[in-house]
């Protein structure tokens, strides 16, 4: 079911659920460039997948098979004060920081090219997956006299370090897919005929009954946000999801499953 929107609004992110696999996507032609309207309508439908009990996994995607994303609209960029530039990036640091910070396991499936905020979306994700000679990935706003200004400049160096990500950032240089697996930029390359299907099976590995959904969003939860925290903070803060996790029904059937040597019936509660 598409995200309602206000008459006369142009629907920018459509939602829909299937299997338990909440599928936001990007569609703007004919590169998917945000704005700040498809911006504050991506931070609906993640606080929507958030709050949908039907949705254990959430996969964001681009329309069509050339674009997820080619990052923010530069004709808006040039329409805009300075002022509105400063609160729209604050903006979508928000969204973003909120996409990655659900506690539901968050799958970028990258159709086609990836590059300036795009990337920087993706890289809020949990898992990307590119489609097979689908594009290119990269942060090249350098060659527009600007930074990665979406949370690429931190991402992207806690993802590959700080000299590997200073350097793609500072020439402007976009990879194909294949050379950003070897990176490990993305974490798989699908073949093209079959990548949509392909990445809806991955999805679902982690919907019940086959994954205790909730745990899967506890131990993100656990990484995202004790990384950056001090050790001994970040080991209470596991403890504490931990507790939370034993007193769920998942908790229960696991642990009985074990015992009774059967495989578990996972219901993600």
């Amino acid at each position: 079911m598409a995200t309602s929107q206000a008459a006369g609004t142009k629907e920018l992110v459509h939602y829909r659920v299937e299997e338990g696999v909440a599928i936001l996507e990007l569609d703007d032609a004919p590169a998917n460039t945000y704005s700040y309207e498809m911006m504050q309508q991506l931070d609906a439908a993640i606080l929507r997948a958030r709050m949908d009990e039907s949705a254990q996994v959430i996969v964001l995607r681009g329309a069509g098979d050339k674009f997820f994303c080619a990052g923010a609209s530069i004709a808006m960029l040039t329409t805009v004060g300075p002022e509105f530039k400063y609160y729209f990036c604050l903006h979508a640091n928000e969204t973003l920081s909120r996409l990655e910070q659900t506690p539901k396991l968050v799958i970028a499936a990258l159709n086609g090219h990836t590059v300036g905020g795009g990337l920087e979306v993706a890289l809020a994700c949990d898992i990307r997956i590119a489609r097979k000679d689908g594009g290119k990935i990269g942060l090249p706003e350098v060659n527009l006299g600007v930074l990665p200004g979406t949370g690429g400049t931190q991402r992207l160096c806690r993802l590959l370090g700080n000299a590997r990500a200073m350097e793609l950032m500072v020439t402007g240089r976009t990879l194909g897919f294949d050379e950003a697996l070897a990176l490990g930029l993305v974490h798989y390359v699908y073949e093209g005929a079959t990548f949509w299907q392909d990445v809806l099976a991955y999805a679902r590995q982690f919907c019940s009954p086959n994954k205790a959904a909730r745990a899967v969003g506890r131990i993100k939860r656990a990484v995202v946000t004790g990384s950056e925290m001090g050790f001994g903070e970040a080991l209470g803060f596991e403890r504490e999801l931990q507790q939370l996790l034993f007193t769920s029904e998942d908790a229960k059937e696991g642990l009985a499953a074990y015992l009774e040597k059967r495989a578990p019936r996972f219901t993600g509660k």
